[in-house]
């Protein structure tokens, strides 16, 4: 027993449940697991049962919708107890208007019948369908009550769909019904008069014999009728009998109380009813025929009926049957679907009428040739009567009498085909146009069937008349309205691919052979033939000569014609003629061709204007000639099938280059295509330092990046004591910022704005393009090797000949990455001469400075690679090279990796388009300074957070310092800077310092300070060196942090000055470099916000002083 819920459902839950039931799938689960299926049939009913619940209608549909899950085959007698109950305790509830309404009765009796019909069979649930019946008979049993009608009316109705799913369940008490109809005088009594129809139909169609005008058995209570249960049927007696006649006569003379849908119903019981009784049917044909005469679409419907199931009783009326159907389709008032459906019946009819008597359906067919479309009428009545017209027409002519009727299938044809006449100057995809090839192909094949398999009748059409003038149509109409020939094409192929009508476009083929052909003109305007030309050429039953004649002066005519002013039309135009010579190669006996089509090929290949044309036609020639036709059309059909573009303009394709498969090649393809850098790295790293970041945060962000939403911090709980759950924690605490710290101090007031405008300048790659870096390289080819490589012999050796030097084509490089550089966008070279170098240098990858000679300019081709870092690391960018060469050959494998190092990452910090250019200067040493402060160990910057370009991420600082000392003359430090640093420098401190560099020159737009103390850099870190009193040191601190030591590395000269130099590493981070010059040796003070970059300065700074 499934357990009751401990509590009733709220309003609110009622309309989820009702959603969720609605949307289905997992969200079913929720409700099914809470609450068991008679649990909530119960909730339900007693909601429903509530005077203050206003879903009670959205609740009567919802037990209705979902009965099957409600209703269990188990549970099925309590649910439908339960449904009864309720609907009694509603029924006899009285109308307040509020929580009982007719419209609350009405549902209830409407959703509960469905259920019990859609869930049980009465044999199983006999009470229920008693009890059931019992209370709508009960509302039924109150005629000329005025205020419940309609729920009378629809307690009849229910009671109806009661009697058709258990049929004769109401035929012991059909005496009470009839004396119900004689009472009802309300509108209800249609409703009434159906289920007096429906149950006299079940008595009179299962002959059971009860009586009809009077009877013993009380209204209610109400029992299922013994006949029923026993499962007993009797023949009809004759009193039986002369009671269902005066039933019949009873319900014909109220017919008239009906509406038009009533009216279809109860004609559907009646009529068969005549037919058991024997009723003459002549009486029901006066009775009703008059309807035809109506404008209701459903009573003429019901004519119809009558008419296709009693032909007999109609005959002899076809004729005004059809003549009342053909006035409604012409009268314009009446409705465009109400007039298509008089065409539809009518093609009904003729299909009826064409298997009878010639003599009784030649009115009707003459009736119906004179039933034009008119020019106004919409295209889809048009579309019907010219159907109407070409079932009508081969009726007539495939009859004995139809020659002497004096009809001509053809007048009829061209006059019908007038209402659409405008499709010869509408465009070819209108919809008239469709129409019109509609027609051309309903008259053209005629009466035949697809089903059909005797082709005798296709034969006969092939010798009609109206065949005849419809092909002489077409011709004439491709040769006036050129641009109704791809819908003529488009029919061509509709009948060549229909396996019945194949023949039928062969013929129509042959006939444009025969006169269309002669009658082209040789102009321009030919070539929009060319497709009637492919699918004569295709045919292998029509001779080729006359195509081919028609060719060969359209091909002299272009060569006259050629001049200056032609473009590209002799190109594209002889190249559709090559493709139709090609056609006929492939579908006829080379012995048909031969000397026609040689005669065109070689006229071609000597005096056509075009190359490629000429070509083409020289090797269509040589295979006619050289081949046999079989193996030819073996070659020609293969190169359609592998040809790399079908759609391509030219019919001379070539065949697509194949792959070589040959593993030991591409290993060896680095070995003759070099890839390298033009500006050689000072470092080549081969290796990059990669961080775990313990799987904290999502797959996008981490904390080396330094980028995130500006989303609030949401507390999650408290922890355990799991191990990673604490170091998870831990990196969320480091990661996220804390609050801002508000600061007084104007002077970090004036840091924090500095930062603030340069971290909105720099963009979240997250959201919007990141800053990219651009490597230079050179791509060159080693013929020589090459040759070697592919085993061809080597050429004489000739500087001069640069034609004995292979090349590649169409070059494709595609790059990638395990470092996160982004997507590296392929590089696309669309040729490349090949170069010998050098014996010494086969094989080596060494980097060697670019040679700027003119020779070897044109041998090498410019590649850029292009990477968006997320995280400046040097790293190894892998290439994948795909080529062709000259003999079709694809070439692929991998190349060298191109190396990235941290010099790449090195960009200048981006200026606000609001600094003027003569204030950059003045910017970047701001910035310089406010970084230098923020990356500090003691800077309170640190918590502050920088809102990022995009509007979405924001950027933190976490600053660490180092310090190195390089024992370096002062000129090699000033030489390295200018050469390679150069850009990047923001001030030079120190008179002397100040003076050698800007007597160099390089070095420009920088701040020129004198001494350091104008500078203001240091106040809470260690100080810039006073450049004139002592030497540079270094203070070491010993492992127990007790004695303080210092080692001094004595000058014996004063220093000169500092350089101090702001590097921006993409996506968002700076690299600081404050390097104290002296004489002998510079000590270089390092701050950034990245610490893992530090792991590669080290070798950068020896590499850029030492080599």
């Amino acid at each position: 027993m499934d357990k009751q819920p401990k509590y009733q459902l709220s309003l609110q839950d009622w309309e989820n449940l009702i959603d969720d039931f609605q949307y289905g799938s997992a969200r079913l689960v929720k409700w099914t697991s809470l609450y068991p299926s008679r649990s909530l049939l119960d909730l339900a009913l007693s909601s429903i049962l509530k005077k203050d619940f206003p879903l009670k209608l959205n609740l009567i549909i919802f037990l209705e919708e979902f009965s099957d899950y409600l209703i269990k085959e188990s549970e099925a007698e309590h649910a439908l107890n339960r449904l009864v109950e309720a609907l009694r305790a509603v029924v006899q509830s009285p109308v307040d208007g509020i929580s009982i309404t007719y419209s609350l009765k009405e549902q209830m009796m409407i959703s509960i019948t469905s259920m019990l019909i859609s869930t049980s069979g009465f044999e199983f649930h006999v009470p229920q369908l008693e009890s059931l019946t019992e209370l709508l008979l009960t509302i039924i049993n109150r005629p000329n009550h005025g205020p419940d009608r309609q729920t009378r009316a629809i307690a009849a109705e229910c009671l109806r769909e009661l009697e058709r799913a258990y049929p004769c369940l109401l035929s012991e008490i059909v005496g009470h019904l009839w004396s119900l109809c004689q009472s009802e005088r309300t509108h209800a009594s249609q409703s009434y008069m159906l289920l007096l129809t429906t149950v006299t139909h079940n008595i009179a169609v299962s002959k059971i014999n009860v009586s009809i005008l009077s009877t013993s058995v009380p209204l209610v209570p109400f029992s299922i009728p013994r006949l029923m249960s026993l499962g007993l049927s009797k023949e009809i007696l004759g009193s039986n009998s002369k009671d269902l006649r005066r039933a019949m006569a009873f319900l014909l003379e109220r017919q008239q109380i009906l509406t038009p849908s009533a009216m279809m119903e109860f004609m559907s019981f009646i009529m068969p009813m005549a037919e058991v009784l024997e009723l003459q049917i002549s009486l029901l044909k006066v009775q009703f025929s008059g309807l035809i005469y109506s404008y209701d679409p459903i009573l003429c419907h019901v004519v119809l009926m009558m008419f296709s199931r009693f032909l007999l009783a109609f005959d002899g009326q076809e004729g005004e049957i059809c003549h009342r159907l053909m006035l409604i389709s012409r009268e314009v008032q009446n409705h465009l679907v109400f007039r298509l459906l008089t065409l539809h019946w009518l093609l009904g009819l003729i299909r009826i009428i064409s298997s009878r008597e010639i003599g009784r359906r030649k009115s009707v067919f003459e009736m119906g040739l004179t039933f034009y479309p008119a020019v106004f009428d919409p295209l889809a009545l048009k579309a019907l009567k010219l159907d109407l017209l070409s079932l009508m027409c081969f009726e007539i002519s495939g009859s004995k009498n139809g020659g002497g009727s004096g009809i001509s299938v053809v007048k009829l044809f061209e006059d019908g085909l007038v209402s659409v006449s405008s499709f010869k100057w509408l465009p070819p995809w209108s919809t008239e146009t469709a129409v019109a090839f509609r027609t051309f192909h309903k008259f053209l094949i005629g009466p035949s069937s697809h089903s059909a398999t005797d082709m005798s009748t296709i034969r006969a059409l092939m010798e009609s008349t109206i065949f005849d003038t419809l092909q002489s149509m077409l011709v004439d109409m491709t040769l006036k309205f050129r641009t109704l020939v791809p819908v003529i094409v488009a029919l061509l192929d509709r009948l060549l691919c229909c396996h019945k009508h194949h023949q039928l476009g062969e013929c129509l083929l042959q006939t444009f052979d025969e006169q269309l052909l002669p009658k082209i003109s040789i102009d321009y305007r030919l070539a929009s033939y060319f497709a009637i030309f492919d699918r004569i050429a295709k045919n292998c039953i029509i001779p080729p000569q006359s195509l081919l004649e028609l060719l060969t002066k359209y091909i002299v005519f272009l060569v006259g014609k050629h001049g200056p002013d032609s473009g590209l039309r002799s190109w594209s135009q002889g190249s559709k003629v090559l493709g139709i010579c090609r056609t006929m190669m492939m579908h006829h006996q080379s012995s048909r061709l031969f000397l026609r089509l040689s005669r065109l090929l070689a006229y071609i290949c000597l005096y056509f204007t075009d190359l490629e044309v000429r070509d083409n036609a020289r090797i269509y020639l040589h295979m006619l000639v050289c081949v046999p036709g079989k193996k030819l059309r073996h070659i020609l059909n293969l190169g359609a099938e592998i040809s790399s573009d079908p759609h391509s303009t030219s019919f001379f394709n070539v065949h697509s280059p194949r792959p070589s498969h040959d593993h030991q090649k591409s290993k060896r393809v680095s070995s003759y295509i070099h890839l390298e850098r033009v500006i050689p790295l000072l470092v080549k790293q081969t290796w990059s330092l990669s961080l775990c970041t313990f799987g904290v945060g999502n797959n996008h962000t981490n904390y080396l990046e330094g980028i995130r939403d500006s989303a609030p911090l949401v507390d999650h709980g408290d922890f355990n004591g799991n191990t990673d759950v604490e170091i998870t924690r831990e990196a969320e605490r480091v990661g996220h910022s804390q609050e801002p710290l508000r600061v007084m101090d104007s002077k970090v007031s004036e840091i924090l704005r500095t930062l603030r405008k340069h971290f909105s300048c720099i963009p979240d790659f997250r959201c919007m393009p990141g800053l990219k870096i651009r490597i230079p390289c050179s791509l060159k080819f080693n013929s020589e090797l090459f040759r070697r490589e592919s085993g061809v012999d080597l050429p004489g050796t000739n500087s001069n000949a640069i034609g004995s030097l292979p090349a590649i084509y169409a070059t494709v490089l595609t790059f990638s990455a395990l470092a996160p550089y982004g997507s590296i966008p392929s590089c696309h070279i669309p040729f490349l001469l090949g170069t010998e170098f050098p014996s010494c240098q086969e094989g080596s990858m060494d980097m060697a400075p670019v040679n700027n000679s003119e020779a070897d300019e044109s041998s090498r081709a410019s590649v850029v690679v292009e990477i968006e870092p997320r995280e400046p690391i040097p790293g190894l960018v892998d290439v994948s090279v795909e080529a062709t060469a000259e003999k079709g050959e694809i070439i692929r494998g991998k190349l060298q990796s191109i190396t990235v190092g941290i010099e790449d990452m090195f960009l200048k910090a981006i200026v606000p388009s609001d600094i003027p250019h003569d204030e950059v200067p003045d910017y970047y040493f701001d910035l310089f300074t406010a970084l230098w402060q923020a990356c500090g160990t003691s800077s309170n910057t640190g918590r502050e957070t920088f809102p990022m370009k995009g509007g979405k991420g924001i950027a933190a600082i976490n600053g660490t310092r180092s310090v190195k000392l390089l024992e370096v003359p002062a000129n090699s430090v000033i030489q390295a800077m200018e050469h390679c640093l150069a850009p990047f420098v923001v001030s030079v401190i120190g008179e002397t310092l100040v003076d050698i560099v800007k007597d160099g020159g390089i070095i420009k737009n920088v701040k020129w300070k004198d001494s350091a103390s104008e500078v203001g850099i240091g106040v809470d870190t260690t100080p810039v060196a006073d450049f004139n009193k002592g030497p540079l040191f270094i203070k070491y601190i010993d492992d127990e942090g007790k004695d303080v030591r210092e080692s001094f590395m004595n000058s014996s000269r004063r220093n000169m000055g500092c350089f101090q130099v702001l590097i921006f590493l993409p996506p968002r981070f700076h690299l600081l470099f404050q390097m104290e010059v002296s004489d002998s040796s510079t000590l270089v003070r390092i701050r950034t916000d990245h610490w893992p970059c530090l792991a590669y300065i080290d070798d950068y700074l020896e590499a850029l002083f030492f080599v």
